[in-house]
């Protein structure tokens, strides 16, 4: 057994809450008033212009203080590795959205320009993301699916009817500029939301996306990503689909046209999954022997393209190339507001998604390096970043943890790295893009297959969730099956509720127990975790773990209650029925009031019937009965004690009570509401009308300071009740109790009194119990 050789010994008074605000002085918070608010906003002084300024524009933290010389050639060696996995990710990426390569090279540029002045990470690779670009692709091909856009073509052919029908074409032209303008329009608005959260104030609501639930997302997100590439690698067609089970459908079609599988797509396709994924191994193995990643993707692609050119295989074997990629830049286009309404539910998911990912990466760097990020300026680099990069025909940006890794692995210290990324993606844009039209698509469905790995390992995630917090597993895994089933921004949807519901079970059903004390010490603990735990002795100890509001005042009443052992509400009204019955028998002489309490009067030989008119003075404490004016006789009252615990001249069964105290410890609960604050005054009172005096322990200022915002105390329910911790308050009732000023829960008093044969007034009490009863229900059923 471990013996505590270390103890120590503390003295000091009892404290109640009043006593100790007294003792050291509370002082009350300032408040101040909105007018007070906007005139401290509104002030102007050079360091807050300062201040704001750097708010605002985070690169002049560290672009004043940059040191060149030690600095500017790791950046350079981490910008152009970046720039160069973004120009092949930009390219692959541009397949999950439906639109032209090109445009995945824009994605990967103009939102670099922005965030380097506003944002706050100095290791994000700014860019597209599977995740976010599919959310895009989702909605591209619900509002500009294929057969939108078909024309009768040149040929014709004959049905099993044997009628001639003409052949219909997809127009390639205008589908491919519908898809580009959708892709663009819903990158503004994804800005325009980020934008406004963060002017708002409520990068906060990225919380509520926990790690299990971005685990499951992205997993599904991930098995979309790979379905989506499927026709690619094996270059079959399929119709467009989207939204629910969307992915049966492509496979359904997959299977349909398997036998136009082209080999030598399918064979670029498989070799660059496996190199890819091979070398990506090699780099993690040997990060800290390698000064530099081995850019496995610029190699694949560059072989893959020359041999595509060389042998020319969309001539010989019929391969699907890239086949434009065209110089330069496309003329700013303004976002088509029409699309709004039709997108904006995808957009707004889509814009947190992004932010989610972008933050959870940044974080993890944020703490390597000890500097810190800005959750609210992130959202308005990203808004801004998005709102530039739709307005030149790019889609959404966020930042990948594998571009992420590669700037920061290669020596990459601030966003210059980003923006020299950035000028290697410009000069592939203006000069080199088209020596990489003979590029077989397959390749980059390829490249983007083997950068699932990371996401698609996340599964391994699930047992050690399932030993650490199955709530938290059922959450990972519920996720990943509606986002699979559903589709991203739908599972997305239902994962959050999901997860907000378990949050509501797990405080609509808090944990509650009865404390006992550790003999000689302050401490207290729950009876059932330890075996040297004592209950004191008329006082019972109830802990709630948790806040208590509308939704679990009930099940904290009935913890209560089972904890105490009876229903303060069954023992009044019982207590009150045997009262009645007992002052119908001393009305008609059955029983009688003696030193000793009631004593029925047949066990004493007499039979009075008269009892209820005659009164023996010597059982008065008074003397004789008095005259009232204008009026009948009225007795003096005469008190008797009647002894719950022992048994009744009554035919009633009142419920124990075996505690004179209650003390209630509420240093976990965090606040209160209307409904609780009510119902719990409540519970208060029906244990004080039985005799049980209440404590509560442990409020901290800001719980009492809500109590009294509630209006939780009145003449009854006082703050004298309230103490600093259970041992003060054991401690004070132990003294009243050696005082004598607590009255014994076993002993209740009637008083024998006549008015003119008028019941006596606790017996007439009945209305009153029900209607005590009516308020108790329809309080506790609200």
């Amino acid at each position: 057994m471990y013996t505590i050789m270390n103890r120590y010994s503390v003295s000091r008074p009892i404290y109640s809450k009043r006593a100790f605000e007294e003792d050291n002085e509370r002082q009350t918070p300032e408040s101040r008033s909105f007018r007070e608010k906007i005139s401290i906003f509104l002030t102007c002084s050079s360091s807050r212009a300062k201040q704001v300024l750097k708010g605002l524009f985070p690169i002049l933290d560290w672009l004043l203080q940059y040191p060149v010389k030690l600095w500017l050639p790791s950046d350079v060696i981490s910008g152009v590795s970046t720039g160069l996995a973004c120009c092949l990710q930009g390219l692959a990426y541009a397949l999950l959205v439906y639109v032209g390569p090109v445009y995945g090279l824009y994605a990967a540029f103009f939102p670099v320009l922005p965030y380097f002045f506003l944002g706050t990470s100095r290791h994000l690779s700014v860019g597209p993301f599977p995740v976010t670009c599919l959310m895009v692709g989702s909605e591209v091909l619900a509002l500009a699916p294929d057969e939108e856009f078909m024309l009768p073509g040149n040929g014709t052919s004959v049905n099993e009817t044997g009628l001639v029908s003409v052949a219909m074409e997809v127009d390639v032209n205008a589908r491919d500029s519908q898809r580009v303008t959708i892709a663009s329009t819903m990158t503004v608005l994804i800005g325009l939301f980020q934008l406004g959260m963060g002017i708002l104030h409520v990068g906060f609501l990225v919380r509520y996306l926990s790690d299990p639930l971005v685990g499951g997302f992205t997993t599904a997100a991930a098995f979309h990503v790979l379905i989506s590439q499927l026709s690619l690698v094996l270059s079959v067609p399929t119709k467009s689909h989207s939204g629910f089970l969307s992915f049966a459908y492509i496979l359904n079609d997959v299977f349909q046209n398997i036998w136009q599988t082209n080999v030598a797509d399918l064979v670029a396709g498989l070799l660059t999954i496996l190199i890819v994924m091979a070398v990506k191994e090699v780099n993690a193995k040997f990060e800290h022997k390698i000064p530099v990643p081995i850019p496995i993707e610029v190699i694949v692609t560059v072989i893959a393209t020359g041999i595509s050119y060389a042998v020319d295989l969309r001539s010989h074997y019929g391969a699907s190339i890239v086949h434009s990629i065209p110089r330069g830049f496309v003329p700013v286009q303004r976002p088509k507001i029409e699309l709004f309404g039709r997108i904006i539910r995808s957009s707004f998911s889509t814009a947190v998604v992004g932010y989610a990912i972008a933050v959870s990466v940044a974080k993890l760097y944020e703490t390597k390096h000890d500097y810190k990020i800005d959750g609210n300026q992130e959202l308005i680099a990203f808004g801004i970043s998005n709102i530039f990069c739709g307005c030149f025909s790019g889609f959404v940006a966020t930042t990948a943890l594998s571009r992420t890794a590669i700037q920061e692995s290669t020596g990459g210290k601030t966003q210059m790295a980003g923006l020299i990324s950035a000028l290697i993606v410009l000069i592939v844009i203006v000069a080199l893009g088209p020596l990489l039209q003979p590029l077989q698509k397959s390749v980059l469905a390829g490249i983007v297959i083997a950068n699932l790995k990371g996401m698609f390992m996340q599964i391994s995630d699930v047992p050690i969730l399932w030993k650490q917090s199955r709530t938290d597993c059922f959450i990972w895994v519920f996720t990943c099956i509606s986002c699979i089933i559903l589709g991203l921004d739908v599972g997305l949807l239902t994962g959050v509720v999901f997860e907000l519901g378990t949050v509501v079970v797990r405080s609509q059903f808090p944990s509650c127990s009865t404390l006992g004390n550790v003999p000689g010490t302050e401490i207290y603990r729950s009876i059932k975790n330890y075996k040297n735990i004592v209950e004191i002795t008329g006082i019972k100890i109830f802990k709630c773990n948790s806040p208590i509001y509308f939704a679990n005042m009930d099940y904290v009443k009935e913890q209560l209650r089972d904890a105490v052992g009876f229903d303060a509400i069954r023992v009044f009204k019982k207590r009150n029925k045997a009262l009645k019955k007992i002052h119908k028998l001393v009305k008609k002489g059955k029983l009688k009031f003696t030193e000793n309490g009631l004593v029925p009067v047949a066990h004493m030989g007499v039979d009075n019937d008269a009892f209820d008119r005659e009164r023996d003075p010597e059982q008065t404490e008074s003397g004789p009965s008095e005259e009232m004016e204008g009026g009948p006789r009225r007795d003096i009252e005469v008190e008797v004690q009647v002894d719950w615990t022992s048994a009744l001249p009554v035919d009633v069964t009142v419920p124990k009570v075996d505690i004179h105290s209650l003390v209630m410890d509420f240093s976990a609960v965090s606040f209160l509401d209307v409904k609780s604050a009510a119902s719990l005054r409540l519970v208060v009172k029906e244990f004080m009308r039985i005799g049980v005096r209440v404590y509560i322990a442990g409020c901290d200022d800001e719980t009492v300071r809500r109590m009294e915002a509630l209006c939780f105390f009145d003449d009854m329910v006082t703050k004298d009740m309230l103490f600093l911790t259970v041992h003060d308050a054991v401690l004070s009732i132990k003294l009243e109790v050696s005082n004598g000023n607590v009255s014994d829960p076993m002993v209740d008093k009637i008083s024998q009194m006549q008015i003119d044969k008028e019941p006596l007034p606790f017996s007439d009490d009945e209305d009153q119990i029900e209607t005590y009863e009516s308020q108790h229900m329809a309080i506790r059923g609200l």
